[in-house]
């Protein structure tokens, strides 16, 4: 069986696709951020069952010489780890570079050197910017609307090097807007959800109109692993999408409409992008990955919601619902 390394196993999208993998039968070496409390993230969630069959590397994607000691013994790599929130990379995108950029540069330069099977290369719809039409396909164009689309485009482009240069078995992986359980508060579903768990009257956010393509984590997660399963796909780079859109507004009216009925929006200025940066619409084109693989999502987004509401109801103890998530 074959042994996979995911990088970013600690986070969200990662600790579900880790777990995930686990339970298929493949070797998982689980590649979680280094720090002094020896927290390896979401993987300290996991069932003792799942946590026997892991091998844990603490190291830092920002490091070639931890990373390719992390790659060394293993047959493919799915590569997650990244810094996300668009807020912060507005004051600190020196860190996006780092860790977006000479992260992925990191693994493709590893992977190449020791002739590594399988390389998966997470990047983001956030790549596409507004839709210039729709549903948006992987031949849209390019638009760097905030410091963290515009490093996960040179990711993306690096990748895309390595494919040409060296011939490399690499695909670009771009999931839409994934939400579920393990979410940080720093996303929209999460943080309305838990806005209104803890009772308040009042729902603070930002645009209401722009509009999303949401995955839930599961079907995301089955992206990767049907993705990875077949050659057809190495050299391309393949969306992850429901091929539906629902307003930030409308989805915030159906969450108060679910859990509290009294509570009303409020525009918070904190929460707004810059209007040249705020992405307006996302609609993504799902043809391409039914067309290679066997995908198609298995959730509907009121069964996706559900499962996420009942998450968050019982961990919103671990969330900081006062304060704006960056």
């Amino acid at each position: 069986m074959k042994k996979i390394l995911v990088t970013g196993s600690d986070g969200f999208i990662g600790s579900h696709l880790t777990e995930e993998l686990v339970k298929l039968g493949f070797k998982v070496k689980a590649l979680v951020y280094y720090n002094s409390f020896n927290k390896w993230g979401w993987v300290d969630t996991f069932p003792q069952v799942i946590l026997d069959e892991i091998e844990i590397f603490q190291g830092d994607i920002r490091d070639p010489y931890g990373v390719r000691e992390a790659m060394k013994d293993v047959d493919e790599v799915f590569h997650l780890a990244a810094l996300i929130a668009i807020p912060f990379s507005y004051h600190s995108p020196d860190t996006y570079v780092d860790t977006n950029i000479k992260g992925t540069l990191n693994v493709l330069q590893a992977a190449r050197d020791l002739g590594t099977s399988r390389v998966l290369i997470t990047s983001t719809s956030e790549v596409y910017g507004t839709a210039q039409y729709v549903p948006i396909d992987e031949k849209h164009p390019y638009q760097g609307q905030s410091p963290y689309s515009a490093t996960k485009i040179g990711a993306d482009r690096l990748a895309e090097s390595f494919y040409r240069s060296f011939s490399m078995p690499i695909t670009i992986v771009r999931p839409f807007n994934t939400y579920g359980p393990r979410q940080s508060a720093r996303a929209v579903i999460p943080t309305i959800i838990t806005q209104l768990l803890a009772g308040k009257e009042e729902i603070h956010l930002g645009a209401l109109s722009p509009t999303r393509d949401f995955n839930y984590v599961k079907d995301t997660v089955n992206g990767f692993i049907e993705i990875a399963k077949s050659e057809k796909t190495i050299g391309e780079e393949i969306n992850i999408a429901t091929q539906q859109e629902i307003s930030i507004g409308q989805l915030a009216e159906e969450l108060i409409r679910q859990i509290n009925p009294n509570a009303k929006i409020v525009c918070d200025e904190q929460r707004l992008r810059p209007e040249k940066s705020e992405v307006n619409r996302l609609l993504g084109s799902n043809e391409k990955i039914k067309y290679l693989t066997n995908w198609s999502p298995q959730y509907t987004f009121e069964s996706g919601l559900a499962e996420t509401i009942d998450f968050l109801r019982h961990n919103l103890a671990n969330y900081k619902v006062d304060i704006y998530n960056l």
